[in-house]
């Protein structure tokens, strides 16, 4: 079959693609930027030509004109929960709409949809927001719509493990809101994959929507207590009823790596209960053991320990403030610019320094003044920013939209020997960091490291002006040990 991936680039698109490509199936991925886009580490080299690429924005119709007709089937996998703005609901349904009309041009018999529990009363805006989403794709004339709907996903990367792992490793003693007594039906990434697979080409589901859970019914406090027990922590929870969601979302905001947009958006979806209904439960229709909570945090922290961590929702560009077009800053500008250049010479292996420099942030920190690093995201955080908690994908690989704490990877490029972040910090103005080994004719190195900052206006200088005192120990720090680590 043909296959067209909406979202191929998010948590789930990026884990699907490998499996339907390992099918058999050709698989086009759609996405606003294509210069962003790379093929998951998981995809085996055999499989690539199976997977294309298409260039279009759903809430851009002319756009999506040159995409192919020849498809077979569709997967919608389009929503954000960090989407904020009083726009938020209509534009999800413009985007499902325009979807829709791209698909009574193809020759599409099938479009899967995504979507969450929503069986309780006074739903949230994005919990009503997804079940409008199916209504406008279900008036697409010939591909019949399949609408899956999840509870909470557990998985390695996933929103909801990272917060939960936040919230148990860093506090011992723990005054929670009362939307920790909501329950919830949590289900493995490998059973939400198992369904999605399953469902493609199923005469049984076509035009049938099905809730998904797995075995265990569970409050959130049960969740945050469950974890603590896998991870042997003695944990204590009080929840309270003063905390206003604005509190709520602040409190959360600040406890975890979430962006306050998607803390928001979290809190006010956890009032409500997701509980799969047995009417509607996919188990007539496709039988499958999923997995307990506790064993789904096994396998997750398996990933973790193994460097086994295909997808975050970090990767996503909502889980940010960077702009959807990132891959323009792809070039350093040179006008108007402030630059501190190290250059140092060394005798190492390449090979080792570069690793040192693949190997940066995290946890392996950046090597000088972590500690003023860390205070920096603090503040950043207490602005609305994204801090250093979003961490990094893997410990040792890196590649083009990653997520390296409050940076983003615009270049990760082993062979040209050069690594180029873009800052998601609250900034006024722009920011790059750059690292690259210079070959010199004469066959020795040099590491040359580039902070690049772009001001806007009066106070982007006396910021720059600010901070300049600290380069001088930071960078100088930092390319001086990116050199001697390890050796």
């Amino acid at each position: 079959m043909k296959i067209l991936l909406t979202g191929a680039t998010g948590y789930i698109g990026q884990r699907l693609l490998p499996l339907l490509a390992g099918a058999g199936h050709d698989v086009v991925c759609l996405v606003r930027d294509a210069r962003r886009f790379a093929l998951p580490d998981t995809l085996p080299e055999a499989l690539r030509p199976r997977v294309s690429v298409a260039q279009g924005d759903l809430l851009k119709p002319d756009s999506l004109a040159a995409l192919p007709l020849d498809i077979d089937a569709a997967y919608y996998l389009v929503h954000s929960m960090s989407g904020g703005g009083k726009n938020f609901f209509a534009l999800e349904q413009q985007s499902a709409h325009n979807f829709a009309e791209y698909l009574d041009r193809t020759a599409a018999r099938q479009v899967i949809y995504l979507s969450g529990i929503a069986n309780d009363a006074g739903l949230s805006v994005h919990l009503r927001s997804r079940s409008a989403v199916e209504s406008v794709l279900a008036k697409a004339e010939k591909a019949k719509l399949t609408v899956l709907r999840a509870s909470i996903i557990i998985g390695s990367g996933s929103a909801s493990f990272e917060i939960i792992r936040d919230i148990v490793e860093k506090l011992p003693v723990m005054v929670t809101p009362r939307w920790l007594n909501s329950r919830c039906q949590p289900l493995g990434i490998r059973d939400v994959m198992f369904y999605l697979t399953a469902v493609l080409d199923n005469p049984a589901c076509l035009g049938e929507s099905f809730d998904l859970g797995g075995p265990d019914i569970l409050t959130y406090k049960e969740m945050l207590l469950g974890l603590a027990a896998q991870r042997g922590y003695r944990r204590w929870i009080v929840t309270v009823p003063v905390l206003t969601p604005r509190l709520s979302s602040w409190w959360l905001y600040l406890v975890t790596s979430t962006s306050f947009s998607l803390a928001q958006s979290l809190v006010e979806s956890l009032k409500n209960d997701t509980i799969a209904d047995p009417a509607r439960s996919i188990d007539r229709v496709v039988p499958h053991a999923c997995m307990s909570y506790q064993e789904a945090l096994a396998l997750a922290f398996q990933r973790i320990e193994q460097n086994e961590v295909v997808s975050s929702w970090s990767d996503a560009m909502s889980s940010g403030t960077l702009r959807q077009n990132y891959m323009d800053a792809i070039q350093i500008p040179k006008n108007g610019m402030f630059f501190d250049r190290q250059l140092r010479p060394f005798t190492r292996p390449v090979a080792e320094v570069l690793e040192n420099i693949w190997r940066i942030g995290g946890d392996r920190g950046w090597y000088k003044t972590d500690w003023l690093w860390r205070i920096r995201g603090l503040m950043d955080k207490l602005v609305g920013g994204v801090g250093l908690r979003r961490g990094r994908r893997s410990p040792n690989h890196l590649r083009a939209g990653d997520p390296l704490d409050f940076w983003r990877v615009l270049v990760a490029d082993r062979a040209a020997k050069r690594l180029l972040l873009y800052a998601e910090m609250k900034l006024p103005g722009e920011a790059w960091l750059q690292f690259r080994i210079v070959d010199n004719p004469d066959g020795t190195h040099a590491l040359e490291q580039l902070a690049a900052y772009r001001p806007q206006g009066l106070l982007g200088r006396l910021y720059w002006y600010s901070v300049l005192p600290f380069h001088g120990i930071i960078f100088k720090g930092m390319v001086k040990n990116l050199l001697r680590y390890g050796s």
